[in-house]
């Protein structure tokens, strides 16, 4: 079955313990915490203290997206502020990603890569063996709202043709529309900005990504 992490940049910050509290009695499985910083992708968003407060707030599992330049100089900080899973991009770490998946590994937390539309996944297949999960991106990383790439789908097949056995998260333009596709392809996490945090009832929200991402049937909220 494919988890719903509604992504909390599509929140109300000024009641944003309201808002989460709402997404997890809905039935979210876990929180995407998208960390911008403004070098890497033109946007900034928040940092560690913001995380430690929302991991004060829920029990979800705390999924940090790092969208930032120099990775390996921050992942301690957001590890030690609640983060469960930390995803850093494979275009801001050089030449050796495999440092900060080791440094991730080392402070206790699920390590993912997470790769924009147009990167290749050859600069994964050194890694892949010690990632839990890979974050495939459906939109260019920066901003919420865009539209979903669905030309990005076939790399998740092409992840579990290099022998990826992990977590398959697909980020960007998900709804309940767009999920079947990037379930059908093969993700396991569906990150939805909007699609849930834009809804009036979110628990429906959830179930309609849900319940469209699994083949069930159910309403489709348009």
């Amino acid at each position: 079955m494919v988890r719903i992490a509604p992504s909390i940049l599509s929140a109300d910050f000024g009641k944003l313990a309201a808002e989460i509290a709402d997404v997890e009695v809905g039935g979210a499985d876990l929180l995407h915490l998208d960390v911008m910083d403004g070098h890497f992708v033109p946007n900034i968003t928040f940092g560690p203290p913001l995380v430690k407060s929302v991991d004060g707030q829920t029990d979800l599992l705390l999924d940090c997206h790092l969208m930032i330049t120099d990775p390996l100089a921050y992942v301690e900080g957001f590890a030690k502020a609640g983060a469960d899973w930390i995803s850093f991009h494979v275009e801001a770490a050089g030449t050796d990603p495999g440092r900060v998946v080791d440094r991730i590994l080392e402070l206790g937390v699920k390590p993912g890569i997470a790769i924009n539309p147009d990167t290749t996944l050859h600069r994964l297949k050194p890694v892949l063996d010690r990632l839990h999960m890979v974050l495939a991106m459906t939109v260019f990383p920066g901003f919420g709202g865009q539209r979903f790439i669905p030309e990005v789908l076939p790399r998740i097949a092409e992840l579990r043709d290099l022998g990826f056995e992990g977590e398959i998260e697909v980020d960007g333009g998900i709804d309940a529309k767009t999920a079947p596709l990037a379930a059908e392809a093969g993700a396991t996490v569906l990150v939805a900005g909007s699609a849930v945090f834009g809804k009036s009832d979110r628990g429906q929200a959830i179930a309609d990504i849900r319940n469209a991402a699994n083949g069930l049937e159910g309403d489709v909220e348009a």
